[in-house]
């Protein structure tokens, strides 16, 4: 099938190619010119595990291309993705200037019947306003065209994207046109070879089960760092609150890991989005606002420890923070959101230097932080260490979940680790003569 994609980011990049290598032609459009360069050379401007040879292979075998011809994308296309972003306005609401307008634009190139399918993630009714563009648009060439609008919201994991497309745990199709939806089913069925996962339903139930999913992992996230803060109040270990809850298969051990908070692109947004939407219809939602501001107040919990640590040693001014981790989650050089970049904004406000490193995201942050003196970005994990302080683990990235203690003691001033990831064992650390401090969890301290 031939199929255009507007927007070559994240969500738009990852479907092209997987759609490609189905064996569709796909036509990708973005009005980056310099991004369209980059994919046409073979470099990909996003990390992502897996993108970039599935890319290469699809552009090289024909069935991939990139450019800044949206009546070129369109000509042949039956299935249009509108994929551009959608970022959050300063109140929290949902950013449509840009699906808008591609809608337009849409609305006055078409000459034959399309499929425009809204896979970027949108507020409820936003089908209809792009439907009423695109109809304005065909009214004002006094053409009468037949199209359709879907809602189909993408449900990709950073990290992990190419497999939720590849093998969806559900391919959610809003629609009000029986014939739409077959067509559609065509195009997702090598997705779905061992099951039929497409779920058809209205197109505002489609726009709403993208927010509902999100915000649900985003209170699963923010109920264990509420439960693992009361756990460090009451003298409980988290780790084996969260076996004893997670066994009962009605809650399972999925999204129930405490840490820094959540961040990147989706839960952030989307939560207050939610928020924004139920406010604008006149209802206050109580329990995602929450959610929303547990979240915030995780973000500097490590902050807090460390502040609090050195607070008897002549505070954290002029001391050094080794900083394991900077991306928002392991396997992505995303920082949008990023825990690390609260804590870091807490303890610099209180003159505390950080020497930082992360696998894939070290050049994202660098810019993001470049205007802040006290913090250095390094390429070695253990070269950081020389002469600090301490050592804190913000992303859970897999190296460092068994890393060389022996070198860690021998750089650091003291054996401290700040760990917001819980992932090493506090009576093994004791036993080798770190202090440890966890989330939700009994601290280590130093043996006099």
């Amino acid at each position: 099938m031939n199929v255009c994609i507007i927007g070559t980011g994240y969500v738009g990049l990852v479907a092209a190619a997987c759609l490609a290598e189905m064996g569709n032609n796909v036509h990708c459009i973005d009005i980056n010119h310099d991004v369209i360069d980059l994919l046409n050379d073979g470099q990909i401007p996003i990390f992502e595990p897996g993108l970039e040879p599935l890319v290469i292979k699809n552009r090289d075998q024909g069935r991939l291309k990139f450019s800044n011809d949206l009546a070129q994308g369109l000509e042949d296309a039956l299935f249009v993705f509108n994929c551009v972003g959608t970022p959050a306005n300063n109140d929290g609401s949902c950013d449509l200037s840009c699906v808008m307008q591609v809608a337009g634009q849409i609305g006055q190139l078409i000459t034959e019947y399309k499929i425009i399918i809204n896979k970027s993630t949108v507020p409820v009714g936003t089908a209809d306003k792009v439907r009423a563009a695109i109809q304005n648009e065909l009214d004002k060439r006094d053409q009468k065209l037949e199209f359709d609008v879907v809602s189909n919201p993408e449900f990709l994991k950073e990290g992990d994207a190419i497999s939720d497309f590849m093998k969806p745990d559900r391919v959610i199709v809003g629609t009000d046109n029986i014939r739409t939806a077959r067509l559609l089913e065509t195009l997702y069925a090598p997705f779905a070879r061992s099951r039929d996962k497409m779920i058809i339903m209205g197109i505002r139930s489609a726009e709403m089960t993208k927010y509902a999913a999100n915000c649900m992992l985003a209170t699963k996230i923010s109920f264990m760092n509420e439960i693992s803060n009361i756990c460090e109040k009451v003298g409980a270990d988290v780790k084996d609150v969260r076996l004893g809850i997670g066994s009962d298969r009605r809650i399972g051990y999925h999204f129930i890991y405490p840490g820094v908070g959540y961040g990147g692109s989706c839960f952030p947004k989307d939560v207050k989005a939610l928020i924004n939407t139920a406010h604008e219809r006149g209802y206050f939602a109580k329990l995602i606002t929450a959610v929303d501001e547990v979240n915030d107040l995780q973000k500097i919990v490590v902050a807090e420890k460390i502040i609090e640590y050195f607070k008897d040693q002549g505070g954290v001014q002029g001391k050094i923070l080794a900083v394991w981790g900077l991306s928002f989650k392991a396997n992505t050089d995303d920082i949008r959101e990023a825990a690390s970049l609260n804590i870091i904004k807490a303890l610099t406000a209180k003159g505390m230097q950080i020497r930082a490193y992360d696998p894939v995201a070290g050049d994202n942050s660098r810019k993001a932080l470049a205007d802040n003196s006290l913090v250095e970005i390094l390429d070695d994990q253990y070269d950081i260490l020389n002469n600090a302080d301490a050592l804190a683990i913000i992303t859970d990235w897999n190296q460092f979940r068994n890393p060389d203690f022996i070198r860690i003691k021998k750089g650091l001033k003291q054996p401290v680790i700040f760990d917001g990831r819980n992932l090493y064992s506090s009576s093994y650390l004791a036993d080798i003569g770190f202090a440890y401090f966890g989330i939700g969890r009994p601290p280590v301290k130093l043996q006099k």
